[in-house]
């Protein structure tokens, strides 16, 4: 549907709520320092008078400050938009308030990521938590998906990317600052750590999704070591396993955690999810009145969740990482850091 106005958008898609601060944008302080009070410039939730069903797909909120600069929270499902979506999402709102056409013709056929029929397993998804037996595969039908089970592509020879090499770091980092051993003895160093990050398969399917597949796009992929490892391997061997995990999802073993999902019906599971905003480029999208100041993810207190995103100074190549462990924990993360 091709809409005149970006007020027709807003009132299909979402939920959108107007407010003003006495505050100028200067007077917030340094943008990308992880900041609680940003959480009011975002409308978490409704008032509670809606049925499930009946919520929006996503809310937002549109906060002016007194120096003329506004502020535009989002929030949304990860089930409806991926990182790509939100992107696609954004550069057609900027076009339609400019008075152009679609920047992005969304795709929405979500039938391009059903099970199949009968679903499949045909690799051992570690990096997934089963919830209950499915009805119906328990016995043989279950044991022949696990005796045809292969331990899927894990050459290495994938693509090395700064996102790689930042993650095996701050794996490394995280492990080795985990204090539920208080001791550091070699029962500890044997202990597993699994890290996990979104990888897009839009690009990994045969045929690969269209490039303007609107929806949940992403998989959970996977680097396991033992903390022994971790703290005695160099670097780079860290690396070639978080760029083993990405080169893991091809067509076969992405249609395999398709199928899990549907059997299944699990969830992702490991010591920690780095989370990368580094690259979406939502502060790039180029808006009637120019591009955003800034971009970034609302912040959340959690340990089981590390997040990448970019520098406010585009002339940085740097990228932030956001941490939150206890202090003796974090104490041990920075010693192994620096």
């Amino acid at each position: 549907m091709f809409l005149s106005n970006i007020d027709q958008v807003l009132n299909l898609m979402s939920w959108v709520f107007v407010a003003s601060s006495e505050y100028t944008l200067d007077e917030l302080g340094d943008l990308v320092y992880p900041n609680p009070s940003f959480e009011q410039l975002i409308t978490k939730k409704m008032d509670g008078t809606l049925e499930v069903d009946g919520h929006p797909l996503c809310i937002v909120q549109m906060t002016a400050f007194k120096c003329g600069g506004f502020a535009m929270g989002l929030q949304t499902n990860h089930t409806t938009f991926d990182g790509t979506s939100i992107k696609y999402l954004l550069q057609n709102l900027a076009a339609l308030a400019g008075d152009k056409p679609l920047a992005v013709a969304p795709c929405n056929d979500r039938s391009l990521l059903a099970a199949r029929s009968p679903p499949l397993v045909t690799f051992p998804h570690p990096e997934l938590l089963e919830l209950k037996i499915p009805i119906g595969q328990e016995g043989e039908s279950d044991q022949n998906s696990n005796d045809k089970a292969k331990a899927g592509p894990t050459n290495g020879k994938g693509k090395i990317t700064g996102f790689n090499v930042v993650s095996a770091l701050v794996w490394r980092c995280k492990a080795l600052s985990n204090t539920e051993n208080q001791e550091v003895d070699d029962d500890s160093l044997e202990r597993s750590s699994t890290m996990l990050f979104a990888v897009d398969i839009r690009p990994k399917l045969n045929p690969p999704l269209p490039n303007s597949f609107t929806g949940n796009a992403v998989l959970t992929a996977y680097a396991k070591a033992s903390c022994k490892t971790l703290e005695e391997a160099p670097l780079s061997e860290l690396v070639d396993m978080v760029t083993e995990g990405v080169a893991r999802m091809n067509d076969d073993y992405v249609r395999s955690a398709i199928d899990w999902g549907e059997l299944y019906k699990g969830f992702p599971h490991g010591e920690f999810l780095m989370s990368s905003w580094w690259r979406l480029g939502f502060d790039q999208v180029e808006y009637p009145w120019g591009k955003p100041k800034y971009c970034c993810p609302l912040v959340y207190h959690r340990k089981d969740i590390i997040l990448l995103f970019p520098d406010i100074d585009e002339s940085n190549a740097g990228v932030n990482v956001l941490v939150a462990l206890p202090h003796k924990e974090m104490a041990k993360f920075q010693d192994h850091f620096y």
